[in-house]
């Protein structure tokens, strides 16, 4: 920037600083942001001359808006110019605690409890509500995408058994590569229609106790309601431990013991759930270091059986 565009920058930095209102306005959005209504309320100024102050500002590049429904709400600039920030600062100081600083403070402090406390009221009516009011708002599994965030974005994950392809394309943008596992040709062609816009995710036709993977290519391996299918659970554990990383970890979900024997009939099921002695057992006997088993809550819309989380660890690489 030349000497001659910079003065003129200056010059009209000075010019929006130069009205007690503007500054007023400008204190007040540096710690919060506020709607028009709110700073009327606040400053006790009548709403157009508050949003001719705060045109003034936005054109100067001192403040930007933000527009929630039919409102715009303003906060400062935190990016301002050097020169700016480095004027804003030397009038700041010679503000003081002068008497309307203080009283557009007490009064803001009034306005922003009263945004917390119709919030507050929101949920105090719709307490016993909320859930199916978010459900139906956001969806029945929106919490869980929280989970995800946990993800190594450097991970390769393993999805051994995934069917449809859902888990898949829930993981898919938040690891590296993630490889799909299954052993039912169509069940592959609805996870590849499923799957298409996702470049990172690749499918492979395979049985679980046989996986069709190379020897510690995964970070993560999930067996999501897929070890109740297999004849042999015990392989199907040791395949994970040899696909796995040193460090990795493997996540089961799945049924507990229960005594429906209909869905061996029905769905196909070859064990009717497991114990968390079986599954400690057989992940110790699979190499795995160590094995932790949760008993889930049960979904009060849910007709099957009780569920669980297995998690196992594949010993690290010991440290030289």
């Amino acid at each position: 920037m030349n000497e001659a565009a910079a003065t003129q920058d200056l010059l009209a930095s000075l010019g929006a600083l130069g009205d007690e209102n503007r500054l007023r306005l400008l204190t007040l959005l540096e710690r919060h942001e506020l709607s028009v209504g709110e700073l009327v309320a606040i400053v006790q100024l009548p709403q157009p001359t508050v949003s001719r102050h705060l045109k003034v500002l936005s054109d100067e590049g001192w403040i930007r808006a933000r527009r929630e429904g039919t409102a715009r709400h303003y906060r400062m600039v935190t990016e301002l110019e050097s020169s700016a920030r480095d004027l804003w600062s030397v009038v700041r100081a010679a503000i003081g605690d002068t008497r309307w600083r203080s009283a557009d403070a007490e009064r803001a402090e009034v306005v922003l409890s009263a945004r917390k406390e119709a919030a507050r009221r929101f949920f105090s009516e719709t307490a016993a509500e909320w859930d199916a009011l978010r459900g139906e708002l956001y969806g029945p599994r929106a919490e869980w995408s929280a989970m995800l965030g946990f993800l190594d974005p450097d991970w390769t994950f393993g999805d051994l058994g995934t069917g449809t392809g859902a888990l898949a394309g829930a993981v898919a943008p938040f690891v590296r590569h993630v490889i799909g596992v299954d052993h039912s040709p169509e069940m592959l062609q609805a996870a590849r229609e499923r799957l298409a816009g996702h470049a990172n995710v690749e499918l492979r036709e395979g049985d679980l106790e046989s996986l069709p993977l190379d020897p510690c290519c995964l970070d993560v391996a999930v067996l999501s309601f897929v070890l109740h299918f297999t004849v042999d659970p015990r392989r199907a554990l040791v395949e994970a431990h040899r696909v796995l990383r040193p460090g990795g970890v493997l996540v089961v979900v799945d049924m507990r013991e229960h005594d429906r024997e209909e869905y061996r009939d029905t769905m196909g099921h070859l064990w009717t759930g497991f114990s968390e002695d079986d599954m400690a057992e057989w992940t110790r006997a699979a190499g795995f270091q160590s094995y932790t088993h949760t008993e889930l809550r049960p979904d009060p819309a849910a007709t099957g059986p009780l569920l669980f989380m297995g998690r196992a660890r594949r010993a690290p690489l010991a440290s030289a």
